[in-house]
């Protein structure tokens, strides 16, 4: 290098690259770029050019700028109607910058010339043949360089000259032409270059090839291909965005832009292929369209944040619920679990209990507590697979199962789901729902549910299920095990006064337009309406009594009678009529022959009459009122232990052949069943034999052996409230279930005198009215 120093305006340039001894058009458009122009025209036309690292930079600063670039002339300088510049410039020699100095109006630095090193004569020559040869070759297979400029460098005696004239002629990126200029040992140039323009030549070559299949495959297309662009574009110039073309650009945007998975998106973007190819009349078009349209609906990965706090959850439910303690305590338990666990994971709740006791209100109230989109389905006489799994594609009128509607109609994938009557579903030869059940509530398995519909898995670990039931023993066995049960049974006169009260009048109230002010109910015209007008262990016919009542208040009001309706109980048989039911169901005096039993039935408890009669015949066992299969065996069980303790219960031990005995229960229109009628059976033959009454207000329940064993039963917290409603005072139950007397309401249980067997001589000891020494009832 030289020590001769010149201090020149500088010229950043972007995308471009100027070599010595190379002339070369540029576009200047930035104020200090002109600025530098005007002072090189003041400085014998010399100015320094040199390349931008990255061409996006405006205002570039000493190190957003290479430190070496070349010297040239400004030979020609116009101004274009735009205001930028056009200059033709040719290149000098390479240079270095030494210092940068601060000019606010343009970029000044002070350069030092890099003088170039010639190397080895026959090494350079024979890089220099080299060189033109591979030059030469990749013209033959360039488009983009004209031939003639072959001709144009071949005549080029300088190595180095030559090396820099063939670099300005190549698609290289500029980092990699850079090197070149930095590079000024003439021979190493001249083997970078060589490894350049062989690696230009190689992708020309691919280039070609790759051109050479794809007009192989435009023939083989090319009428299809022409014909759909040039539909496309008429559509796109008569601005149809209603055509095909424009639905299927608006769903391709739809997929694009949609939360899919990848997977998912990979599906759906294959279907729209095979939509745009087919004819818009077909029947598969509108099959594939509805097909994407339930892709593009369904949520993937939208989820509400969950906000479980427990004390705010107890006050949502008791706000909701009345009564139900253990019930909304274990729900809270299921909740304290989830925000520890921070997972739905774990067992499905399924709440068990009659109607009208509040449990699809419970699983509002879930969703509300926890922040969550509450879904709810029905599956009430469902006997199809398809309405879990849904229709295969290749049917018309196909769709998704009920879960992946429930799932769209969320529009998250973690709502509460309620499965709701879930002991209704029936199969048949269209397969078992109740199966299909199974893959979506199982943990385990129900991240990859497969909708038939659908096809593609479908993540439902993030939904929490809860199913409702009236009746646990019509729950498939394989469903009941993958579900945890919480029992709500009927509510106590008490709790029914409390929600008539402070829930379900003022809901009527607003519901018919009516104030406090415009009906009141007294208390034991309440109290009436729970007693002597519904019979149920929830609370939906009571809602139903007070909407008629409000009905008939509003009525009153608009017609102008009164003003303001207050009904006592003697006013309530005036807007309902006479009462429905009698209050209390037990007998109004001690009867032979028949008992009180005590049922559980999927409304609730319930009070069930039992009656016996004998008279002359040759042995008969009858039995009617629609005796289930269980109840008819109840019977031939009490009647053959009769048989073998006829002495010791004082009945003539030739009974059986003398007489028919003819077991009755009323009510025959409605079924019956259940295996805890025995001991009240064998109670009402005993005292029907014996001509011994049964006690009225006894009520009793449990199954018998042929030994006289009493056996436990299930439903006493049920059994008891039937009951107390009906006014019975004493209760006969098996002694193995005194562990399930904690589960009955204290208030009920403080009423009720509860007498506790294993035996059936313990039974009728209690149960039937005794004699004494002279034979006087007592």
């Amino acid at each position: 290098m030289t020590k001769e120093n010149t201090h020149l305006p500088l010229l950043p340039l972007r995308g471009v690259m100027v070599f010595p001894t190379v002339v070369l058009h540029l576009d200047v458009g930035r104020d200090k770029s002109i600025a530098a122009l005007e002072r090189a025209m003041l400085n014998n036309q010399h100015i320094f050019l040199v390349a931008q690292k990255k061409m996006s930079i405006e205002n570039p600063k000493p190190d957003d700028i290479y430190r070496v670039g070349t010297v040239a002339k400004v030979n020609q300088m116009l101004k274009l109607p735009n205001g930028t510049f056009r200059v033709l410039v040719e290149g000098l020699y390479r240079a270095e910058i030494v210092r940068y100095e601060e000019d606010d109006d343009l970029y000044v630095v002070e350069t030092m010339r890099m003088e170039e090193v010639e190397g080895e004569t026959k090494v350079t020559e024979a890089l220099t043949r080299n060189l033109l040869d591979q030059f030469e070759q990749y013209l033959r297979l360039s488009q983009k360089v004209k031939r003639e400029i072959y001709t144009t460098v071949s005549d080029i005696e300088e190595p180095g000259r030559l090396a820099d004239m063939i670099a300005s002629h190549l698609p290289l990126r500029i980092r990699d032409k850079q090197r070149l200029l930095e590079t000024t040992h003439i021979p190493v140039r001249l083997q970078r270059l060589i490894k350049y323009v062989s690696n230009e030549k190689e992708v020309l070559d691919l280039e070609k090839k790759i051109g050479q299949r794809v007009k192989t495959s435009m023939e083989e297309t090319q009428k299809e291909y022409y014909l759909r662009e040039q539909l496309k574009a008429i559509q796109k110039e008569l601005g149809e965005r209603d055509g095909k073309y424009g639905e299927v650009e608006e769903l391709r945007e739809k997929i694009e832009t949609s939360d899919m998975p990848e997977r998912i998106q990979e599906v759906a973007l294959k279907e729209l292929a095979r939509y745009e190819r087919v004819p818009q009349n077909s029947a598969e078009s509108s099959v594939i369209r509805n097909y994407l349209d339930w892709l593009l609906t369904l949520p993937w990965t939208v989820t509400t944040e969950d906000k479980i706090e427990i004390n705010e959850a107890k006050k949502i439910l008791n706000r909701d619920h009345y009564g139900l303690e253990k019930v909304k305590e274990r729900i809270l338990e299921y909740l304290a679990v989830q925000k520890l666990t921070k997972s739905v994971k774990g067992p499905i709740i399924c709440l068990v209990g009659p109607p009208g006791v509040g449990k699809t209100s419970l699983a509002k109230s879930i969703a509300e507590a926890i922040n969550r989109k509450f879904v709810r389905i029905s599956l009430g006489g469902v006997r199809d697979e398809a309405e879990i799994r849904g229709h295969r594609r290749t049917y018309i009128g196909a769709m998704p199962g009920r879960i992946i509607q429930g799932m769209k109609k969320a529009k998250t994938i973690n709502p509460v789901f309620l499965l709701d009557e879930i002991d209704k579903m029936a199969s048949d030869f269209r397969g078992d729902p109740a199966s299909a059940l199974l893959e979506v509530l199982d943990p385990e398995q129900n991240h990859n549910f497969s909708d038939h519909f659908i096809e593609e898995a479908y993540d439902l670990s993030h939904v929490m299920f809860i199913a409702t039931a009236n009746y646990v023993n019509n729950i498939p066995a394989p469903l009941l095990d993958r579900m945890e049960l919480i029992s709500l049974s009927g509510y106590t006169e008490m709790e029914k006064f409390h929600i008539a009260s402070k829930h379900l009048l003022p809901k009527q109230l607003k519901e018919n337009g009516l104030t406090k002010a415009d009906l009141q109910i007294r208390k034991q015209a309440l109290l009436k309406l729970i007693r002597r007008y519904t019979r149920e262990a929830g609370v939906r016919n009571l809602e139903r009594q007070l909407a008629t009542i409000c009905r008939k208040t509003a009525k009153i009001i608009i017609s102008g009678e009164q003003k303001r309706v207050i009904v006592t109980e003697k006013r309530l048989e005036d807007l309902l009529g006479k009462p429905i039911y009698r209050y209390g169901q037990m007998e109004v005096q001690d009867q032979v022959g028949t008992a009180t039993g005590l049922a559980y039935t999927a409304a609730g408890g319930d009070t069930l009459s039992i009656e016996v009669a004998h008279y002359p015949g040759k042995g008969k066992l009858i039995l009617t009122g629609k005796l289930g299969d269980v109840m008819r065996e109840s019977a031939q069980a009490a009647f053959s232990y009769i048989r073998s303790r006829a002495d010791q219960l004082n009945v003539p031990s030739d009974f059986h052949e003398k007489n028919d005995i003819h077991i009755h229960v009323p009510e025959g229109a409605t079924p019956k069943d259940g295996p805890s009628a025995g001991i009240t059976i064998a109670t009402a033959l005993v005292s029907s034999l014996t001509g011994r009454p049964i006690k009225k207000e006894v009520g009793m329940t449990g199954e018998i052996t042929l030994r006289g064993r009493v056996l436990p039963i299930g439903g006493l917290k049920e059994k008891s409230l039937s009951a107390h409603r009906a006014g019975i005072t004493t209760i006969i139950m098996p002694k193995e279930n005194e562990k399930d007397l904690e589960d009955i309401p204290e208030s009920v249980r403080e009423e009720l005198q509860f007498i506790l067997v294993d035996h059936l001589d313990q039974v009728l000891e209690h149960a039937l009215v005794g004699e004494d020494d002279e034979g006087n009832s007592r």
